[in-house]
C-alpha cells in the first residue's frame, strides 16, 4: 500500500536480536494480550526483552498511520509501533503474517514479539530491530527467496487467513475458501468495489467490476492454482535489505493465495527482469501469467481509489475495461 510507509518504516537503526525469546504460537493461535499497566511496553521489554535498562528511545520517522520509535536496551534494540486510535486487532494481523512469513525460513522479515492494549486507549507492537543495509538488495536474490517462501508457505485450509487484516487501513476480509476464483472475486475484488459504491455511489465501476468477477474462470484455464503465504502489500516501501545485503520484506497484509497476486504492486515495486528470471526458478510461471497480471493490479488500484480517491479511478477502470473486451463479457 503506497501511502503508507509509517505502518512499519524499518529504516537504518535495525540490527538483530537473534538471542531474544521466540514467541509461542505464532503460527496459529492469537497473540496474547498484554496487562493493561502503566506502561505495556516498557515492562514487556525489562521482563521477556531480557533487558535491565532502557538506554534510549528515539522516533523512527515517514509514518502517517502508526508512530515509530527505536528502543535501545542493554540486550539489544527493539521496534516498536503505536496507534492511539486503534485496537490491537490491526497489529494482530500484522504479526501473525510476519510469524507465519518467519516460520518459512525463508525470506527475512522481523520477528514479532508482542502485541497488546495501551492503557490510555489504542495499542503496540514490539518486534525486531534489523539494520538495514544502503540499498533494497540483489534483485534476484529477492525474488529467489520469495519464490521459497510461496514454495514453504502452504495452507490446508485453502485461501485466505486465519483472521481479517488490513490493506493500508482497508480492513482486508481472510475468510477461508477451497476455490481461488470466488475467494478473489468476493473478498478481493467484490469488497472493494462494494466499498467504491458505498463510498463514492460508483455505480458505474460496481457493475462493470461485478461483471468481471462473474467471468474470471477462462483467465485460470489450465492453471494449478496452490494456497501459498503471500506477504500481500508488496510495493518498494515493504522491501528492503538487511547490512549484508539480503532482501527484507515487512509491514504485511498476509494471506493464502495464488502465488501471482503477490505482484498485485509490481506497478510500484520496481520489479525486473532479474527479479522474475530468479523467482521463475523455483515457481515456474503458469500458463496466461501475463494475461492474469492486471488483474491483480485491480484489486490494489481499487484499495487506492477507495483510500485516496478519483486519481486512481481511471487505471481500475481500464483494467476493468480491458478484461470485459478479452472474455466478451
Amino acid at each position: 500500500m503506497v501511502a503508507h510507509v509509517g505502518l512499519i518504516s524499518l529504516t537504518s537503526c535495525f540490527s538483530p536480536l537473534s538471542r531474544l525469546p521466540r514467541l509461542s504460537s505464532t503460527k496459529h493461535k492469537p497473540f496474547a494480550m498484554a496487562a493493561m499497566n502503566e506502561d505495556p511496553v516498557r515492562q514487556w521489554i525489562l521482563s521477556e526483552g531480557k533487558a535491565t535498562k532502557i538506554t534510549n528511545i528515539s522516533p523512527v520517522g515517514g509514518g502517517c498511520i502508526n508512530l515509530a520509535n527505536c528502543y535501545d536496551t542493554d540486550a539489544g534494540s527493539f521496534f516498536v509501533k503505536t496507534n492511539r486510535s486503534i485496537g490491537p486487532s490491526m497489529f494482530e494481523g500484522e504479526a501473525l503474517g510476519l510469524g507465519a512469513m518467519y516460520e518459512t525460513g525463508s525470506i527475512r522479515v522481523p520477528k514479532p514479539f508482542k502485541v497488546g492494549p495501551l492503557p490510555t486507549g489504542g495499542s503496540y507492537i514490539i518486534m525486531e530491530f534489523i539494520e538495514f543495509g544502503s540499498s533494497r538488495g540483489n534483485q534476484s536474490v529477492l525474488g529467489r527467496k520469495l519464490a521459497e517462501m510461496h514454495k514453504a508457505g502452504k495452507s490446508e485450509k485453502g485461501f485466505g487467513f486465519d483472521v481479517n487484516n488490513t490493506i493500508g487501513s482497508t480492513p482486508q476480509m481472510n475468510t477461508w475458501s477451497s476455490d481461488w476464483i470466488r475467494f478473489y472475486g468476493e473478498h478481493r475484488l467484490g469488497y472493494q468495489l462494494k466499498l467504491a459504491l458505498d463510498q463514492y455511489g460508483d455505480s458505474t465501476i460496481y457493475e462493470k467490476g461485478q461483471r468481471l468477477v462473474k467471468s474470471l474462470g477462462p483467465l485460470f484455464d489450465n492453471v494449478v492454482i496452490e494456497p501459498c503465504l503471500l506477504h500481500g502489500d508488496l510495493w518498494s516501501g515493504n522491501i528492503s535489505s538487511d547490512k549484508n545485503g539480503e532482501p527484507v520484506i515487512l509491514d504485511p497484509a498476509c494471506y493464502y493465495g495464488h502465488n501471482e497476486a503477490e505482484f498485485g504492486m509490481s506497478w510500484c515495486a520496481g520489479f525486473g527482469g532479474a527479479f522474475y528470471n530468479a523467482y521463475f526458478e523455483v515457481m515456474p510461471k503458469q500458463p496466461g501469467f501475463e494475461k492474469r497480471r492486471d488483474l491483480y493490479m485491480l484489486y490494489h488500484y481499487l484499495n487506492h481509489y477507495n483510500l485516496f480517491g478519483s486519481g486512481y479511478r481511471s487505471s481500475a477502470m481500464s483494467i476493468i475495461d480491458d478484461y470485459l473486451r478479452m472474455l466478451n463479457a
